[in-house]
């Protein structure tokens, strides 16, 4: 099964990674990793933090000569602001004078209930886990996870579309949204250069006046055969685990798959995705089988041989079974059914406020205003790129278990058989 856990603080010396249950000879590369790290720092409205810390992924077990070895994959990923925290906060007793605080809860935030939780006198600790920064060490892993399903033939992407009130007008293709992916500059990660502009502007209203704004980014997975997932218990359904990961996301308030939101207000003609089929698909697909899985240990090609550009939707078909539209995001029953895999996290606004909302004192229990801790205005790109990493995790998990095998190779052939399973159905 592969697992994965996360270690260490904001302020801490370093953030620790471990993901266990690759299977061994998937490759690693050192320069993917540490650019998903630099994507997930990445975003119009970040805070301070951003110009001291340049991540990059240590990696102390599990890869040797570019691959997996079927160990658990190890990482540190460095916090450059500990040198200014050393003594504040020491892992040995230290010097209690020099402990900084926080003296009120910020609404919002796990400050309060944290602190009632623990038992500790100030947020200090809570905040310390509870940050965001926790979320580079679940990028890191979340990488090693889309290099596994990379391999297989499988892509994970995010895009940007709300911010505040400023929303994507049109629908994205895949192109649009993996193009994304490889840009030097990322200012809100939005496919449309006008919608991302009115993102900013809403933006900028949040910067002037010392607040915060939120928004809604969207993962899409793309070349996931059908059969990942289950509706034989409520704890394996795909859509449950999904949801279960992108929610666990710091400030994710609410999470949705394909249309869901607006499907609870429209009708089932409107909604459900209506079947076809393509009787001469089946032949071409045979034809094209050979050339799924490359030789050796070498990444593999999904079973996707049948491309559909209809209009600005690149979708891949496993099987001569065709949809008109997606707006069950790819999955029903729990079950993926070969379309594009589609979650969309709905991102609350930071809770740290330049201008801090009413709070009480910790020591007094007199009204004061809510202590104030270096922070972003808006992180939508960023937990986006977080959001690949959970959903990638998940998906990778499904996709362990379903196909299983030691080494890349293996589940290779296993996920090759698959696919040629239901071409054939």
């Amino acid at each position: 099964m592969l697992r994965f856990s996360t270690a260490g603080e904001s302020h801490g010396e370093s953030l620790v990674a471990m993901v266990s249950g690759l299977p061994a000879g998937v490759p690693v590369d050192q320069a993917s990793l540490d650019r998903e790290l630099w994507r997930r720092q990445r975003g119009y409205g970040r805070g301070g933090r951003m110009r001291i810390e340049h991540d990059t992924a240590h990696i102390l077990s599990g890869v040797r000569h570019g691959k997996t070895i079927g160990s658990p994959v190890a990482m540190t990923i460095a916090n450059n602001d500990w040198k200014n925290w050393e003594e504040i906060l020491p892992v040995e007793a230290g010097d209690p004078a020099k402990h900084k605080a926080v003296a009120s809860p910020r609404p919002g935030h796990a400050d309060l209930a944290g602190s009632l939780k623990y038992d500790f006198p100030d947020a200090r600790y809570v905040l310390e886990r509870a940050s965001a920064r926790e979320s580079a060490a679940r990028v890191a892993c979340g990488a090693m996870a889309k290099m596994l399903l990379r391999a297989l033939g499988v892509e994970v992407a995010s895009h940007v579309i709300r911010v505040g009130g400023a929303e994507l007008s049109r629908a994205a293709s895949w192109e649009e949204i993996a193009a994304l992916q490889e840009k030097d500059e990322v200012l809100l990660n939005c496919v449309d250069a006008d919608d991302e502009a009115r993102m900013k502007a809403e933006v900028d209203v949040a910067l002037r006046t010392g607040d915060t704004v939120g928004g809604v980014f969207e993962v899409v997975v793309h070349r996931l055969p059908p059969g990942v997932g289950t509706h034989a218990n409520w704890d394996e359904r795909l859509d449950g685990l999904l949801a279960q990961a992108v929610m666990s996301l710091q400030a994710v308030k609410a999470v949705e798959i394909g249309r869901g939101v607006t499907a609870a207000e429209s009708l089932g003609s409107a909604v459900h995705d209506a079947i076809g089929y393509e009787g001469q698909g089946r032949q071409s697909r045979e034809q094209g089988a050979a050339g799924d899985a490359a030789a050796g240990d070498a990444a593999v090609v999904g079973g996707a041989v049948d491309r559909d550009r209809g209009g600005d939707r690149d979708s891949v078909r496993f099987t001569g079974f065709t949809r008109e539209q997606n707006n069950a995001g790819g999955i029903e029953g729990g079950i993926s059914n070969g379309e594009d895999v589609v979650v969309r996290g709905y991102l609350k606004p930071i809770s740290t406020l330049r201008r801090p909302l009413a709070s009480v004192s910790f020591a007094t229990r007199e009204p004061v205003k809510a202590a104030y801790e270096r922070s972003d205005v808006c992180v939508v790109p960023a937990a986006g790129v977080a959001g690949e990493a959970m959903v990638a995790l998940t998906v990778a998990r499904l996709v362990v278990e379903k196909f299983g095998g030691d080494s890349l190779k293996e589940m290779a052939r296993n996920y090759k058989g698959y696919c040629e399973q239901i071409r054939a159905y």
